[in-house]
């Protein structure tokens, strides 16, 4: 099937790809992004309390996912509302605490491992805070913001949609967001859904990987690469986008995506005085 954005891209390939996934660039790439989870895996055991790390270090992936979907607020509101039952924070807070939240709920939920499509429809509707579904209507095109071009035009028709998943769920990220099977919260919900894999790959113990600060630091190479493994099928540069996403892990120093233990350290400490000032005013 040709590309045309404009038309619903029902001919999306299936994985795996024709194309050679692993030349020796990728290869390279591979090596260093292990590494740096490797790395990752040590830091979090610098945590005396591991609960520290596992209610805080989301909330950061949580804040950088919802900007990269123009859904901005700040690390201190997030960590003041954390524990808010009473939903007084602002919309944006809460609907980036959802994403905190779903990130949680694929993680715990039981028996249904590995990373499937009800994972995938659990974590939307956590999102979005409502029971959506795999949608069955059209209207899900994706726009230029500064012209309001259409760039690309997702699958329609649940069958359709829920056969592409199941080729997906062999294979993560692009194809689920080429396959964009949710009215909205696709592509916080594909983020989420990186991390749960690399924690069912043994890559992660927990998912406290802070990928989305590449993301929206890279954030038209982003969409470019996403587009260009659509139209080209030019797998190569993106699998490096999202390797050099990990390995960016240990330059936290220079781009504050990863929890160095002095880090891990600090965000304890603010963890914690949240916490109190939480008590406190309650």
């Amino acid at each position: 099937m040709v590309f045309d954005p404009d038309r619903p891209f029902n001919g999306i390939p299936n994985l795996p790809p024709r194309q050679d996934t692993e030349p020796k660039a990728v290869l390279r790439s591979c090596i260093a992004a292990r590494a740096a989870l490797a790395e990752l895996r040590v830091s979090g055991e610098l945590i005396p309390n591991l609960a520290v790390l596992i209610n805080s270090f989301p909330l950061l992936e949580a804040q950088a996912s919802s900007e990269i979907e123009n859904i901005v607020t700040t690390t201190d509101k997030l960590f003041r509302y954390a524990g808010d039952i009473a939903g007084r924070a602002d919309p944006a807070t809460r609907e980036t605490l959802r994403y905190r939240s779903a990130l949680r709920r694929g993680f715990e939920m039981p028996g249904v491992r590995p990373v499937s499509t009800a994972i995938v429809v659990q974590v939307c509707r956590t999102i979005k805070g409502v029971e959506l579904d795999i949608r069955g209507t059209p209207g899900t095109a994706q726009v230029k913001d500064t012209t309001g071009e259409v760039v690309f035009t997702p699958p329609e028709g649940e069958e359709i949609l829920r056969g592409k998943l199941s080729n997906w769920e062999r294979y993560m990220h692009y194809q689920f967001e080429a396959v964009h099977p949710f009215i909205d919260g696709n592509g916080r919900t594909g983020r989420v859904l990186n991390l749960l894999y690399l924690v069912d790959k043994g890559l992660l113990d927990i998912p406290v990987l802070y990928l989305s600060r590449h993301i929206i630091r890279n954030k038209p190479d982003y969409y470019r690469l996403l587009l260009e493994v659509t139209v080209r099928q030019n797998w190569e540069e993106w699998i490096l986008f999202m390797l050099e996403a990990v390995t960016s892990l240990r330059n936290g120093q220079r781009r504050k995506s990863a929890p160095s233990g002095s880090f891990l350290k600090r965000l304890e400490a603010k963890f914690s005085r949240c916490c109190r000032t939480t008590v406190h005013k309650s």
